[in-house]
């Protein structure tokens, strides 16, 4: 037997590899999990190279214990996109590779099988079952559904209400069996496109088949995901697969659910973080073996090897969740524009209000951009209104201008959401005597309260404590709740309208993808008029009795450190406005604010987000802010800022030689703006580039420095690239 050497990459924070022997390995081994030894137990890494030599003598390199060969090898795309994700995130590959595999693939000796989704279709039994039966049953609802919609998937038909024990008593009785493919392309309850939609969907099917970035530009409600489905149908008919990312888990059953009654006779494939191991292992074998038409889900998703792709949709492509900000902090869209690149097919970013960097990107001519100005159901877009609350009473947050509007609406018999990013009671409990406030320990952060389960809560490092009965400090026992969040301003709307159907949305109330679909459903069903709410309400939902929206606390993000923070605001007051008026009923917004002229509020009212985009953008290029410049974050924590400090300092020291070189600038470390958190101190030091070729070329040098750097035991640090928040 012949004796080869295999480069295995390891998830170790190490950038480097390993080299074993094993024997009979050939080139079609490339790319599949191993079993190998490692210090004094056994790791499971991925085979990257097959080298001529390695840097030990072959006689010291120890064997491979197992290769798995009983799931299909990695294709050669994808492990180019991983060693590219590792090069430009300066991440070690092994750690790269495990956290885009699946946690069963990954494992050696645990290989993921593809479960069984047939296509079911009606048998001659089943149209005679169907013609006699005379009452209504679950399982006579389904043989309609066949007999009426056609052949559809059985993970489909499982999905549906109570539809489960009906689908399993169907196939015993042989009502129904599978049957041969049908033309997944073929879609279902198709609506008709408006004008807009059919130029879209026309510009860019004419670019299949080579890499080109398009940023869909449409105002919220305008039909940008009929958009997106439109480009499915093109692509599975031409006999590819698709690609669709969504910003967040909550989005993923809604998006499932239309794409898979759009598709009926596709293989739709959903991967997120929240699935099961076993599921999560089986969608991405369906995929990597070509029998799945569609993938879509959250930014992990990305990292989906498809050997028929032909088109990448990107949802919400402004959302600051496809930003990992842990491990491997890579950016979802940023990976999709790299493979489609690296693939040779069209990109969709879509966004009612895109990111400053993409939309820079389109003004400079990297990507085409495509607009829908005009909604596709709703006659207008919702009306916006800046309140004043410079010199009204407020009645705990709330002016008597918003309260007069809900009135209305609830008159009316219409829906409203008052959105408040901030869940619990309260922001903090404080002691009116000495001026104790409910800190977390852990944490440079207050704990909030949450009153309905009894518990102060930091929302940082998730410690939580007893609500005290008298101040720990001066022992007064009138320690009062400062602030308002969700679940205070829930109260006092109850409060206000007793009469009214109050429903609080938001991660407390929603910790289960069972309990986030009952809350939709109920609302849905015009089971609750007047909804309080988070970011989970602010955007992918659709409820056409909603026709107000009230925002409050809007303000703090408009003078925050963060130079993205009144972009981000400005998004945000976009999305969640966007969800009045999304039917035939006219939409209105007010956003309470003390500052009713600024800029933001003067293009939120026009709807204006060219013009506020142009603001932007202008007052980055003075600053030399991202998109006119390229930056990166060396990241230090340990149990006292003045260890990371000290390190930071070792290590500007050690790229100060490089940074004359490429034109980089090198800040001062300095201790973060939230320097405690879950028990360490942080600090970071602040690289700027003129450009990203600039930024990459000193970044390689410098990780070099800093993994020779030794460290302190206590101390952890990681560079974080196109950082989200500076």
């Amino acid at each position: 037997m012949s004796t080869a050497i295999v480069r295995v990459a390891l998830p170790i924070p190490l950038p480097q590899s390993f080299d074993y022997t094993a024997e009979n390995v050939s080139a079609g081994d490339l790319g599949r999990c191993v079993r190998v030894p490692f210090g004094r137990g056994e790791k499971t890494g991925l085979i990257v190279a097959l080298p001529d030599c390695a840097d030990l003598p072959v006689d010291r390199l120890k064997p491979v214990i197992a290769i798995q060969r009983e799931a299909p090898a990695l294709p050669a795309d994808w492990l180019a996109m991983v060693e590219f994700t590792a090069r430009y995130y300066q991440h070690p590959l092994g750690e790269v590779v495990a956290m885009a595999l699946p946690p069963r693939l990954r494992k050696a000796d645990a290989v993921a099988g593809a479960e069984a989704d047939p296509l079911l279709d009606l048998t001659d039994a089943g149209r005679d079952a169907l013609a006699a039966s005379k009452r209504e049953s679950r399982a006579l609802a389904l043989l309609r559904r066949l007999a009426e919609g056609g052949p559809c998937r059985r993970s489909l038909l499982r999905n549906e209400d109570g539809a489960n024990p009906a689908v399993a008593d169907a196939l015993k009785r042989g009502w129904i069996a599978p049957c041969m493919a049908a033309e997944p392309a073929a879609m279902a309850g198709a609506p008709t496109l408006t004008d807009e939609q059919q130029a879209a969907v026309e510009i860019i099917g004419a670019e299949a088949g080579k890499f080109q970035p398009f940023l869909l530009a449409g105002v919220t409600g305008s039909g940008k995901t009929e958009v997106y489905l439109r480009l499915v149908a093109q692509a599975i008919a031409r006999g590819e697969q698709a690609l669709m990312l969504v910003p967040e888990i909550a989005l993923t059953p809604q998006l499932e659910t239309r794409v898979a009654n759009r598709f009926p006779a596709a293989r739709v494939v959903s991967l997120h973080s929240a699935l099961g191991e076993a599921a999560r292992s089986q969608g991405f074998v369906q995929a990597m073996e070509g029998r799945a038409e569609i993938v879509l889900g959250t930014r992990l998703s990305v990292f989906t090897p498809l050997p028929r792709l032909g088109l990448i949709v990107v949802d919400e492509e402004h959302d600051a969740s496809y930003k990992q900000h842990e491990g491997v902090r890579y950016n979802a869209r940023d990976l999709a524009i790299w493979r489609a690149r690296q693939r040779g097919v069209p990109i969709v970013l879509g966004s009612a209000t895109p990111s400053l960097e993409s939309w820079h990107a389109a003004d400079t001519g990297r990507y085409r951009r495509v607009e829908l100005a005009n909604r596709a159901v709703a006659i207008t877009l919702p009306r916006v209104r800046p309140v004043d609350v410079r010199r009204e009473k407020l009645q705990h947050g709330v002016s008597e201008h918003l309260l007069r509007a809900i009135e209305a609406r609830l008159q009316r018999g219409e829906q409203s959401l008052v959105f408040l990013n901030r869940r619990g009671y309260a922001p903090v409990l404080s002691c009116p005597s000495c001026g104790w406030v409910s800190r977390c320990p852990h944490c440079t952060a207050n704990m909030v309260l949450h009153l309905a389960d009894k518990r102060l809560r930091c929302h940082h490092c998730s410690f939580d404590a007893g609500i005290p009965l008298a101040c720990p400090d001066c022992g007064d026992q009138d320690i009062q709740p400062f602030g308002r969040g969700t679940q205070r301003l829930e109260e006092t709307l109850g409060e206000r309208f007793p009469d009214a159907r109050v429903l609080r949305v938001d991660r407390d109330a929603a910790r289960t993808r069972s309990q986030w679909e009952a809350l939709l459903d109920k609302i849905g069903k015009g089971e609750a008029d007047i909804l309080v709410g988070t970011q989970m309400m602010a955007k992918g939902h659709d409820f056409p009795r909603l026709t107000f929206v009230g925002v409050l606390n809007a303000d703090s993000s408009l003078f925050a450190a963060d130079f993205r923070a009144p972009e981000r605001l400005f998004q945000q007051l976009m999305q969640v406005g966007g969800r009045a008026g999304r039917g035939e009923l006219p939409g209105e917004v007010m956003v309470q604010t003390q500052y009713p002229d600024h800029p933001l509020y003067k293009c939120l009212e026009k709807h204006d987000f060219a013009r506020y985009a142009a603001l932007q953008l202008e007052e980055r290029k003075q600053a030399r802010f991202p998109p006119y410049a390229a930056n990166a974050l060396l990241c230090a924590n340990a149990p006292e800022v003045a260890t990371s400090i000290a390190w930071l300092k070792d290590a500007r020291a050690a790229a100060m030689p490089l940074a004359q070189a490429y034109g980089v600038q090198v800040f001062d470390p300095v201790p973060m703006r939230m320097v405690r958190l879950a028990r360490r101190e942080r600090a970071q030091l602040l690289v700027e580039a003129p450009a990203r070729p600039a930024l990459q070329a000193f970044l390689t040098e410098w990780s070099r420095h800093l993994w020779a750097l030794k460290p302190p035991r206590e101390l952890r640090w990681h560079l974080d690239v196109d950082p989200a928040e500076v």
